[in-house]
């Protein structure tokens, strides 16, 4: 019996020496493993999270118009409100999935929440010309350059190709349905035709 014993004792040393020699080993804390270089890094709890409304500008930008539409829906729980931005993100998204019934719906509300942005105004054109609404796309296309104070090229730009192509309504060529949509900020998004 006591030979049993010390067979087992002496197996039990053998596999913790041989556990220590393993690549893994024991780590040098008795309070957990040892960190590697190759570890991730780990979660501070306490970080604020990403703007969902940046968040879905960026996805807008990079075509994704379904998470985006996910993201603006979380910005405006976030915010506890729909207010003209979340509205008009919306309406871009929806534009970019070729939605253009509730693009419009989309836009023209937040239009009606915040009339003062030019970007709004534009985007709302862009849906309009994509409609085949020229005529009232190109008041809009007006309201946003005027809005802009002409500041903007790619509203300059729209307003231009809205005005060839309500001009030239039965003559005009394929190079004229790029639009450019645009939001705050410095990013331009463009919107060709046959989406």
């Amino acid at each position: 019996m006591i030979s049993r014993l010390w067979r087992t004792i002496a197996l039990l040393i053998l596999s913790l020496a041989l556990a220590a020699c393993s690549s893994g080993g024991f780590g040098t804390s008795l309070f957990g493993p040892k960190k590697s270089a190759l570890d991730a890094p780990g979660v501070d709890l306490r970080a604020d999270g990403a703007d969902n409304l940046e968040v879905g500008h960026r996805l807008v930008a990079s075509g994704q118009y379904e998470l985006a539409i996910r993201s603006f829906n979380r910005a405006a729980i976030d915010r506890g409100t729909v207010d003209a931005e979340i509205l008009s993100g919306l309406g871009t998204a929806n534009l970019g999935l070729g939605r253009l019934g509730q693009a419009e719906t989309l836009l023209r509300r937040a239009v009606e929440r915040d009339a003062t942005q030019p970007e709004i105004w534009n985007n709302l054109g862009v849906v309009l010309m994509e409609r085949g609404k020229n005529a009232d796309a190109t008041q809009v296309f007006r309201k946003a350059f005027a809005l802009d104070n002409g500041e903007s090229v790619s509203i300059r730009d729209n307003l231009r190709l809205a005005l060839e192509k309500t001009e030239n309504s039965g003559t005009f060529s394929d190079n004229l349905n790029e639009y450019k949509l645009v939001r705050r900020g410095s990013a331009d998004y463009l919107i060709r035709s046959g989406l």
